[in-house]
């Protein structure tokens, strides 16, 4: 879709960019948001299933996520681009930021407290009982904390894109920035979520409905909305958004505003080839990476450390194991960060599509590993008091910080190449980054739909979800090698726009 022509007369004059240092305060927001998200994933699937919520149902939860994802993301996108940068004290996407960052807040407090107010509603708080009234809070509070992620997450990733007007080069440092920060709240998420002995610090969140490992969640969570504030505070105070961008719809407006879903879906007709490559792989990394964000923890307690949260005898060493995951994810996040620093200078080495297509072919293989391990567990006998022998949960471990490396560029290089291109298809950032999401929260309810019936097809393991993530991974692996510029993208040091893209 051709950009319409300004005159000279109404055309800015050429703004400073933005210094790097400003961008790094202006993605710190990530940082917050991953702290909760990574307690999210690491903990609140082995917590619903303490609720009552079978292990074959429990995947169905997260479909609260994608659900919300498909719509909340584009149209936050949709009506951030649509508001023009004086109209707010806070410019255009910051308000949402804001918004999304409260809602966040309000939900991590009602999950972390469904077991008392369920209580309140009458549950019976028997250990191994069906708790409805809890059950029911926290699908609440997990349904908003999904729409605050999805609020909030946009609109950031857009306000980079705002930031650095596109440029290819700073358009990936500001995600690789972005990416650093989620990788530093995932490492103190996950570190939260190992450490077993919240409760003593925070008493007051142990009651007669919420014991110790639900009162360790509660706490884990308040020191989420602490974490969140701040990082907010200095998102949205540390830079103006600029008055005028590359492709705006705040500037053109039209005398007839076509329909949001209109707009959003009508806009496939103008991607080019090298715009559905980039969809078409992020689906299938993402049909890889969800299995693993759902059951990661939970693998470990069950096939692991052969624990279950249904059983009250075997509820301790799935605890164990939910704990001993989340170290691992929390090394996992030390690699992301480390790899978020090196990212641009293997895209500027070797090309961001062979990048992300040999990530993918990293991920296959350590799935594999993962379907491996399961066998060699399952088929091995253990001590008299049930620890897992070392060898097994120090490659589990290893598995899971390997992982670190391709869920980094994830969370980088899909955005940066969606951005550098729908700028040439005039469309702006905020929409750019809701249809991008599309190609995330389809998969999603894919994976959250099929894989606890497709596990209990195969004997109720994670085992067989985890098959499936390898095979989507190695195809995406194949399509980015194949389908996506291999060539460096130049960009002019000097604010100047250059690319090999095709």
């Amino acid at each position: 879709m051709p950009r319409r022509p300004q005159t000279a007369a109404a055309a800015p004059p050429p703004a400073r960019k933005v210094p790097l240092r400003k961008l790094l305060r202006a993605a710190s927001v990530a940082c917050g948001v991953q702290f909760g998200w990574a307690l999210q994933l690491s903990l609140l699937t082995p917590y619903v299933q303490e609720l009552g919520i079978p292990h074959a149902f429990a995947s169905l939860v997260w479909l609260c996520g994608p659900l919300s994802g498909l719509l909340v993301q584009p149209l936050v996108g949709h009506l951030s681009d649509r508001i023009a940068p004086a109209a707010s004290p806070l410019g255009r996407r910051r308000p949402f930021i804001a918004a999304g960052a409260a809602s966040i807040a309000a939900a991590v407090l009602t999950v972390g407290f469904s077991a008392d107010l369920g209580r309140l509603f009458g549950d019976d708080i028997t250990p191994g009982s069906t708790r409805l009234g809890a059950i029911c809070v926290y699908l609440v509070g997990f349904w908003l904390l999904d729409v605050g992620n999805n609020a909030t997450q946009g609109p950031c990733r857009a306000f980079l894109a705002d930031l650095t007007e596109n440029d290819p080069r700073r358009t990936r440092i500001a995600n690789a920035y972005f990416s650093l920060f989620m990788a530093l709240g995932n490492i103190l998420g996950y570190a939260t979520g190992a450490y077993s002995g919240w409760y003593r610090i925070f008493p007051f969140t142990v009651t007669p409905s919420c014991g110790i490992s639900c009162a360790n969640l509660k706490s884990a969570f308040l020191l989420d909305i602490l974490i969140l504030v701040v990082t907010t505070y200095i998102t949205v105070a540390s830079v103006q958004e600029p008055q005028s961008f590359g492709s705006d719809e705040a500037e053109h407006p039209s005398t007839e505003q076509e329909a949001f879903l209109w707009e959003l879906f009508g806009s496939f007709r103008y991607f080019t080839l090298p715009v559905w490559m980039v969809l078409i792989v992020t689906a299938l990394t993402w049909i890889g990476w969800f299995p693993f964000i759902l059951f990661d923890t939970d693998w470990m307690g069950r096939e692991i450390y052969r624990g279950s949260p249904e059983n009250p005898d075997e509820t301790q060493k799935y605890h164990d194991g939910v704990q001993m995951g989340s170290l691992g994810l929390m090394l996992n996040s030390v690699v992301l960060g480390f790899t978020s620093v090196v990212l641009e200078k293997l895209c500027r080495k070797w090309g961001a599509g062979l990048v992300w297509g040999v990530s993918n072919i990293v991920m296959a293989l350590c799935f594999v590993a993962m379907l491996v391990i399961t066998y060699v567990a399952k088929n091995m006998d253990y001590p008299p008091s049930g620890v897992p022998p070392t060898g097994i949960v120090v490659a589990s471990i290893v598995v899971f910080t390997i992982l670190g490396a391709p869920l980094a560029i994830t969370y980088s290089i899909p955005y940066a190449m969606a951005a550098s291109r729908v700028e040439n298809l005039g469309l702006g950032q905020g929409l750019a980054m809701g249809i991008l999401n599309l190609a995330i929260v389809i998969p999603q309810v894919i994976v959250s739909l099929g894989s606890g019936p497709w596990d209990q097809l195969f004997g109720g393991g994670n085992a067989p979800a985890f098959a499936v993530a390898a095979g989507a991974s190695f195809i995406g692996g194949l399509v980015a090698i194949l389908g996506l510029p291999r060539a460096r993208i130049a960009s002019s040091r000097r604010g100047g726009r250059t690319g090999a893209q095709r």
